[in-house]
């Protein structure tokens, strides 16, 4: 077996460190998880953490990445993949379901923009990423449009901040509450399509 490079191993290294960090973030909360067990359980030193990653603010804003392109791709394959869009719809409606309001994932979300709402440089940083979150949902919504040959009910970017909004408020709700429908975000969905159920 090839030994690695230098640069393959930090990759290799800082991998482990963000898949650990996931785990133990979402598990144990962020408060509750310090750099020190992630480095332990990541079978690492500490100066192994910050020699990836300035902080652990910087650290879950990684991890808060991965999952966040998990759940654009899972949402893009559901609304892009089927052939009929009443397939799409259900299938975008199972994805709501299954995810909007993730326990572990929301009090991650939540816990973090809490507890960085004081850092300025953070909070552009977050910032930044939740408006390409909100440019991939408006590009989404601009190819469906295009697709279905439909004016959308608002522009794409008001759609995307619309849906965005209403998961992540669901998401906050389901907390509390499992129970709390998603049928509305589909629901809303159809709306900006302009489609009738």
């Amino acid at each position: 077996m090839a030994r690695l490079s230098r640069a393959e191993s930090q990759e290799r290294t800082r991998e482990r460190l963000v898949a650990t960090a996931r785990q133990l973030f979402l598990r144990n909360g962020y408060g509750a998880t310090s750099l020190s067990d992630i480095a332990e359980t990541a079978g690492y030193s500490k100066g192994a953490v910050y020699s990836n990653f300035r902080s652990k603010d910087h650290l879950c804003l990684v991890v808060l990445d991965d999952i966040r392109a998990e759940q654009l791709a899972l949402l893009t394959d559901s609304l892009m993949h089927n052939a009929r869009i009443g397939d799409r719809l259900t299938t975008f409606a199972a994805w709501g379901e299954a995810h909007i309001g993730d326990e572990a994932w929301t009090t991650l979300e939540v816990e973090f923009l809490t507890g960085t709402r004081h850092d300025d440089e953070l909070r552009r940083e977050i910032a930044a990423r939740v408006a390409a979150i909100r440019e991939a949902l408006a590009q989404l919504l601009d190819a469906l449009a295009q697709e279905l040959d439909a004016s959308l009910a608002m522009p794409a970017d008001q759609g995307a901040m619309t849906l965005l909004s209403l998961g992540i408020g669901i998401g906050v709700q389901r907390i509390a509450d499992p129970t709390v429908p998603t049928a509305v975000l589909t629901d809303t969905l159809r709306l900006i399509l302009r489609m009738r159920n």
